[in-house]
């Protein structure tokens, strides 16, 4: 069964949590998809993913005929068309069915009420269905701690 994560950003913006999260999956040999629910917020992925770093960058595509090739997929759509063991979900997309994956992540703002407030329903929703979910969220110096 695959575990579903939940990464509470409070100190760093998505665009800055993402990247390297990625890269971890990378390092593993794992692929990944990044769904989320906003075209123009998965273009400036798209664009972030190249540079994000001086000396590295996350290979990835965007919702291409290619996807099947891609390490990272950037997409709206639901399904695993790369094979990833990882789903990162953004932008409030919702888990829906994680079973293709072996981990699911779902990274919320904990600035924005609306965002926290869907989070804690997905919580809810996943351990009444009796999904192994964790917490995880920073610490002062910008790690990740396991809360839960």
């Amino acid at each position: 069964m695959a575990e579903l994560w939940f990464y509470h950003l409070e100190k760093t913006e998505l665009e800055k949590a993402l990247p390297p999260l990625l890269d971890k999956c990378l390092q593993r040999g794992w692929r990944a998809i990044v769904r989320g629910g906003q075209k123009e917020r998965l273009e400036a992925l798209d664009d972030l993913l190249w540079t994000w770093r001086d000396d590295s960058f996350v290979p990835h595509g965007v919702d291409d005929r290619n996807a099947a090739k891609q390490p990272v997929l950037l997409t709206e759509k639901d399904g695993n068309p790369n094979g990833a063991k990882a789903l990162f979900l953004i932008d409030g997309a919702p888990p829906g069915d994680i079973a293709a994956f072996e981990r699911a992540c779902l990274l919320f703002d904990g600035r924005d009420e609306a965002a926290l407030e869907k989070a804690r329903a997905h919580w809810k929703q996943a351990k009444e269905a009796g999904v192994d979910a964790s917490y995880w969220r920073e610490n002062a110096r910008g790690a990740w701690e396991k809360q839960a």
